[in-house]
């Protein structure tokens, strides 16, 4: 993979970068939606492929981009097939700190350091290549406002920009409801974007810790499925009714 090319948890990093506070948006959630946009970005590499709600190893070639591969070995190493929802639920420590240091490594963010009350180190990221920031944004922008199915790509981070709850963080308040709204059906536009955005959302949620014993206790019903339950969900996904996230601690297998 060349790296002229911008990968797509380099771009989602983009996006939730505050530039009045050089802060991350929605940082717990974008921890997830980084390991899930690695799962799209080797899916769009060729490397691996949806196997219902399961990720396959099609090819264990490395990608040339050490991250990624370091991932991809990790799931060739499984074996067999892992669910989606449990890779991403799984520990990913220090992943958005890695893509932070590439990102300022590669020039297109620069590090600012700060304490807070006076005592305790802080580190802020202020974007230095604005133009490319603003490239990215353009992208979701036109898919939004022009209606016309975006590339894979584009697709892709905009199911995981809303996964991860970047809604209001990219079009905020009443004005932006419309934007947010139609943010979040973009994610039918790229399978795999959609199958790892919903995972994202679960894991969030705590799907992944939910036994499969509960449906059959239940007498076989079907939980409500993904595409609908988001639908109906409001415009900050992996909350529940009183707002608050929910980080499941899941278990990769």
């Amino acid at each position: 993979m060349g790296r002229s090319r911008r990968t797509i948890p380099e771009e989602l990093l983009l996006l939730a970068l505050d530039p009045a506070t050089g802060t991350t948006a929605q940082p717990q959630s974008l921890d997830l939606g980084l390991a899930g946009a690695q799962l799209v970005e080797l899916a769009l590499a060729g490397r691996i492929a949806p196997d219902g709600d399961r990720i396959a190893v099609v090819m264990a070639r490395p990608t040339g981009d050490p991250t990624l591969d370091s991932a991809l070995e990790l799931l060739r190493r499984r074996g067999s097939p892992v669910r989606a929802v449990h890779w991403i639920g799984g520990p990913r420590l220090g992943l958005r700190q890695t893509y932070l240091t590439h990102l300022e490594r590669c020039g297109m963010v620069h590090a600012v350091a700060g304490q807070m009350c006076g005592v305790l180190p802080t580190t802020r990221y202020q974007a230095t290549e604005t133009a490319i920031s603003r490239e990215i944004r353009s992208r979701l922008d036109n898919a939004i406002r022009t209606g016309v199915p975006p590339d894979p790509r584009t697709a892709a981070l905009a199911a995981l920009a809303h996964a991860v709850g970047l809604g209001k963080h990219l079009y905020p308040g009443n004005e932006g409801r419309s934007s947010r709204s139609r943010l979040r059906d973009l994610i039918r536009h790229d399978p795999m974007g959609g199958l790892v955005a919903h995972a994202v959302m679960d894991v969030q949620n705590g799907a992944a810790a939910q036994p499969r014993r509960a449906q059959a206790a239940a007498g076989g019903a079907v939980r409500q499925p993904a595409a609908r339950a988001t639908a109906n969900a409001s415009d900050t996904p992996g909350q529940s009714r009183h707002g608050h996230v929910r980080m499941a601690r899941v278990g990769a297998r």
